[in-house]
């Protein structure tokens, strides 16, 4: 019996002569193989030969950085095993083989006689990664992991800092690419706590996908744990585009699936809208592509907030490479279907979100803004969003969150307020800062400099966003930084308000302060500047917004949909924010019970048949209200079940602040309105200067002869300097060049209110010409008493 059998063989053969003549050899070669070979029991024949020349004859010198050390491959002639001595045991040798072939190449070296160089994963902080040992080091990395079933912090740090610098230092090949998601599925699969590196996890994935280069079409890098895929888009025929997953099984890779429906066993489907073309590159140097991620392992999401929310999916994302803009607000939604991994049969309410980097100090953290939930059963939720990022569903099982329709309500109220503000507390400055008679006293100086404080707050929180869209990581800082400084400078003079009253109104008796403004100007502005230094140099990425925070400079974040430049770190933000003014708005609490005490003590020593108005009152309670900021403190109370009408209180209250000023401080005060009468109205309008203003608002006594001290209603002090906003005659001129000593003045805080009128001396016979005059009574009850005595 005969038995027939198909063998292909290979064989090389090493020509000696010269070959000058390559086709008289090419031809001896064929004829000796075509003829048959027989011994009698074995018949040979040859048929579908092919000669060709073997170009590459040796492997050129190679690096090779191994877990075993470092081997520099000399120049070897193929079929030659080239020799190394180990690093760490010179003693003994590694060999190479250079195998010659068509393509002669290097054979993996043999390195059993080696000992290791790096043993474990803090040897790795000695490794410098290049874009020649790229390849090498991951594969160093995955050879340690395999070792490790638990990481440490340090140990995560180590390795997650490695595969960034490959990322960074070299250009990713497919092989590079899928060795990068390799170690990265081997770290989600081990035991370790990933709550401090999912930031920094999501953004190694995002990069690999960013940088891989050497392919056209798509690409899909699928390990156990993790999947990415890179599609090549035409933008003139963009329509639609799904990403789909399934059987996600232990030790199996997922199943990608690109523009296919769903069908069942699909965990994770998204579908793009073709409003997206709207965010493709520009340019024909650039072909728009589009990115996919999958994560198998719920962990990784594991936020740090304390609730009885669960993550509940799995957890898909898509992106546009080198997109344009940060994609948000899309005309069309995002539609994103992720399979319940515990069915939910009691049908508990599930929450769409997405992944906010800036969450929980940097860590990260679930966030619902811009998706809403469209569909749920028992195994499936379909969501709608109109940006692209990492989307999840929560399992909500008590947790009360402030809905979409209320927020964007609140969002227009606070730009609206501002903006408003801005106007008329640019109009007060122009106002007071323009009239040299409005400016001359403490409290219209105070104003002056709150008033700039609250414009600059309003004018940087206005352009935030979109400083912010610019994705400059300096810039962002700035922009926060310079809101932080605002706010404080707000709270500092609303602070020195109450101070200024407090010395007025309460310490009444020789209460002398030299450079009294100036020092007030440099707490103002000096305390803020302090604190947003001190920020910058203990943490400068406690400024930031969620485009940034969280990312690692050198890698663009996924999260891209809230570009707001403020404070991230939550201890800074309490300290510097909440505790500070907490201490200010205290103690303006406390000052302004204390006037309204004085007030009412005023009223009951009034003389008998002086009448005054519950408006008056109310307007001058107003008035102190609004200058010492006592209604930012209803911010400190937007919690519990009136947390949404607090909140509508709060922004109304607080953005128009700027509007109340001009109000109370501007449109109705007489000597402002005077003031506009004389410079700025033509016609019947206009008032003639030092005409009607003298007889009617100016200075709240008469300058008497020093051997006859008029008598006062209240303990008179040295020589009081007026500096009220209402002395501007020349007679007060002259009782401020007789003044030994100087105190503040509370004319501009408390003018609304009604006190009782001074009285006035009887003429006798040897008094002067008859005249209006009334005691000479401390600044801020001169200026009451000036505007209430009319004649």
């Amino acid at each position: 019996m005969f038995t027939v059998s198909r063998e292909s063989c290979i064989f090389q053969v090493r020509v000696m002569t010269s070959l000058s003549d390559t086709q008289e050899i090419e031809e001896q070669i064929q004829d000796r193989l075509l003829t048959p070979y027989n011994n009698g029991s074995i018949s040979i024949a040859t048929e579908d030969i092919e000669i060709r020349r073997i170009l590459i004859l040796k492997c050129n010198a190679a690096t090779q950085y191994t877990r075993k050390g470092l081997f520099e491959w000399q120049d070897t002639s193929g079929g030659k095993t080239s020799t190394q001595p180990c690093p760490k045991n010179p003693q003994r040798s590694a060999t190479r083989l250079c195998k010659l072939c068509l393509s002669t190449h290097w054979m993996a070296a043999h390195l059993e006689d080696c000992l290791l160089v790096v043993e474990t994963i803090p040897d790795l902080d000695h490794v410098q990664v290049t874009a020649d040992n790229a390849q090498d080091v991951v594969d160093m990395i995955e050879g340690l992991l395999r070792n490790h079933s638990t990481l440490n912090y340090q140990e995560l740090l180590t390795v997650l800092n490695k595969l960034q610098d490959v990322v960074n230092q070299s250009q990713l090949t497919l092989n590079l690419g899928q060795a990068l998601i390799d170690a990265i599925s081997d770290i989600l699969e081990s035991d370790s706590d990933l709550l401090p590196f999912t930031n920094m996890i999501l953004n190694i994935t995002d990069a690999v996908g960013n940088m891989m280069a050497g392919f056209f079409g798509s690409f899909t890098l699928v390990a156990s744990a993790i999947a990415l895929s890179v599609v090549d888009v035409d933008p003139g025929q963009f329509s639609s585009l799904t990403f789909g997953v399934s059987s996600v099984r232990a030790g199996r890779k997922p199943e990608i699936f690109i523009n296919k429906f769903p069908f069942n066993g699909t965990v994770a489907f998204i579908s793009l809208p073709s409003a997206l073309q709207h965010s493709f590159p520009q340019g024909n140097h650039s072909t728009p592509r589009v990115k996919f991620q999958f994560f198998g392992i719920p962990m990784l999401f594991q936020s740090s907030q304390k609730g009885q929310q669960r993550l509940n999916t799995f957890v898909v994302s898509a992106s546009v490479i080198n997109a344009i803009s940060p994609i948000k607000d899309l005309d069309e939604d995002v539609k994103v279907t992720l399979h319940h991994l515990t069915p939910n049969t009691l049908r508990k309410k599930v929450q769409c979100v997405y992944w906010n980097f800036n969450k929980n100090n940097g860590q990260g953290g679930w966030d619902d803004h811009g998706c809403r939930t469209y569909n749920s059963s028992s195994d499936y939720t379909t969501c709608l969003c109109d940006h692209l990022t990492h989307f999840g569903v929560l399992l909500d099982v008590s947790r009360t969150q402030l809905d979409a329709a209320n927020e964007q309500i609140l969002t227009i109220i606070t730009y609206a307020g501002c903006g408003v503000s801005s106007v008329f507390l640019g109009i007060t400055v122009l106002t007071y800062s323009a009239f040299e008679k409005l400016r001359r006293d403490y409290p219209s100086q105070i104003l002056i400099n709150l008033s700039l404080a609250l414009l600059g707050l309003n004018l940087v929180f206005l352009v935030n966003s979109w400083m912010s869209s610019w994705g400059v990581y300096g810039l962002c800082v700035a922009v926060a930084s310079m809101l932080h400084y605002f706010l404080l400078a707000s709270f500092t003079w609303m602070g020195l308000e109450a101070v200024n009253m407090y010395f007025a109104l309460v310490k009444v008796f020789n209460v002398y302060v030299p450079s009294y403004i100036l020092k007030f100007c440099a707490l103002g502005w000096g305390i803020p500047l302090v604190i947003c230094t001190l920020v910058l140099i203990v943490d400068r990425e406690a400024y930031g917004s969620r485009l940034h925070t969280g990312a690692q400079l050198s890698l663009e974040p996924l999260d891209d949909s809230d570009n707001f430049c403020w404070l991230q770190d939550d201890v800074t933000f309490y300290v510097s924010v909440v505790g500070y003014a907490a201490l200010v708005f205290l103690f303006n609490i406390a000052v302004f019970v204390v006037v309204l005490i004085q007030i009412r003590h005023m009223r009951d020593n009034r003389p008998a048949g002086t009448r005054s108005g519950l408006m008056q009152d109310l307007k001058g309670v107003a008035s102190l209200t609004l200058l010492l900021g006592l209604t930012w403190a209803v911010g400190f109370f937007t919690f519990g079940p009136g947390r949404i009408v607090l909140l509508y209180l709060f922004a109304g209250l607080n953005t128009l602040q700027g509007l109340f000023i001009f109000l109370f401080h501007c449109l109705m005060k007489e000597n402002v309105r005077k003031q506009w009468r004389i410079h700025l109205c033509f016609g019947r309008f206009r008032l003639d200067e030092y005409s009607e203003w003298s007889n009617s608002a100016s200075v709240g006594f008469t300058v008497k002869p020093k051997s006859n001290p008029p008598r006062a209603l209240v303990p008179s002090v040295c020589s009081v300097k007026s500096s009220s906003t209402a002395s501007t005659s020349a007679s007060s001129d002259s009782s401020q060049r007789n003044s030994s000593c100087k105190r503040p003045d509370l004319g501009l805080f408390v003018n609304s209110l009604a006190l009782p009128r001074a009285q006035r001396r009887s003429s006798g016979p040897e008094a002067p010409p008859p005249q209006r005059e009334v005691t000479p009574t401390p600044g801020w009850e001169n200026h009451l008493l000036g505007q209430q005595e009319q004649r």
